[in-house]
C-alpha cells in the first residue's frame, strides 16, 4: 500500500498540536485508510475526487475532532449514520479502539468498500451494514454520528430512535446553521423530546480549510 508521508507528517502535526495521544500504530493505521480511501473512491463515488486538501486533513483530522467535544469511552456503543466511505466511524474507531462502532449506509457499494477497508486494516472495533435507518430495529447507542448533509431536524428525527436516554448525536456540518438549529428544537415535541439542547462550536481554527465548518451536539 503506498503511502504518502508528507500527508502522515501533516497528520501528526495537526493532532499534537491539538494534544491527540496516538501511537505509531495508529498514525499508520490513520494513514493507509487514506490510501485506502483514495483507491477505492476512483472506483466508488465516497469522497469529492476535486479535493482542496489532503484527504488526511479534509476528512480524516476532520473526523477526529469529535473527540476533542466528546470523549469517546470504552465499551460505549456508537451509530455512524450515512458513513459513506466510513466517515467519521473507521478514523474514530483507529483512535479509540475501545469504542465499539456500527457503520450504516444505504448503498451497499459504499459499505462493501466500508467492509473491505476495515478488513485489510484489520480493525475489529468496528463492523459495516448496508441497511437503510428506518429498518434497523431493537439497537440503542449511546452516541449518534452523522457527517452526512442532512438537515438536522432529519437527523435528530433518525438518532431519537436509537438514543439511549443520556446519549447524543454529533454532527459535523457547514455553512449557517441558524436556522437548521431553530427548527431542530422547534420539532423536538415530535421527537420524543430530543434535542433538549443543542451547543455548536466553530472549528475554523484547527485548519483554515475548516473554514464555516462546526460540530454540532444535540443533546436531550
Amino acid at each position: 500500500m503506498k503511502r504518502h508521508p508528507e500527508e502522515l507528517d501533516a497528520l501528526k502535526e495537526l493532532c499534537h498540536q491539538e494534544k491527540m495521544e496516538l501511537s505509531d500504530l495508529q498514525y499508520e493505521l490513520l494513514a493507509g485508510y487514506a490510501v485506502l480511501l483514495e483507491q477505492w473512491n476512483k472506483k466508488i463515488n465516497l469522497i469529492s475526487r476535486k479535493e482542496d486538501a489532503p484527504v488526511v486533513v479534509k476528512h480524516i483530522f476532520h473526523s477526529l475532532l469529535m473527540g476533542l467535544f466528546h470523549p469517546f469511552g470504552a465499551g460505549e456503543k456508537v451509530l455512524d449514520l450515512g458513513t459513506g466511505g466510513g466517515l467519521p466511524g473507521i478514523p474514530l474507531a483507529i483512535a479509540w479502539p475501545e469504542t465499539r462502532f456500527l457503520l450504516v449506509d444505504s448503498t451497499g457499494k459504499k459499505i462493501a468498500a466500508c467492509q473491505a477497508m476495515l478488513k485489510e486494516l484489520g480493525i475489529s472495533n468496528a463492523v459495516a451494514v448496508h441497511s437503510r435507518v428506518e429498518e434497523l430495529k431493537g439497537l440503542s447507542f449511546d452516541t449518534v454520528l452523522s457527517r452526512q448533509v442532512a438537515q438536522l431536524e432529519q437527523l435528530c428525527a433518525y438518532a431519537c430512535r436509537f438514543l439511549k436516554p443520556d446519549g447524543v448525536l454529533i454532527c459535523l456540518k457547514g455553512g449557517n446553521l441558524e436556522e437548521e438549529i431553530r427548527t431542530a428544537l422547534e420539532a423536538r415535541l415530535v421527537h420524543h423530546g430530543f434535542p433538549a439542547r443543542i451547543e455548536h462550536f466553530p472549528i475554523s481554527g484547527f485548519s483554515p480549510f475548516f473554514a464555516e465548518k462546526e460540530i454540532v451536539i444535540a443533546r436531550r
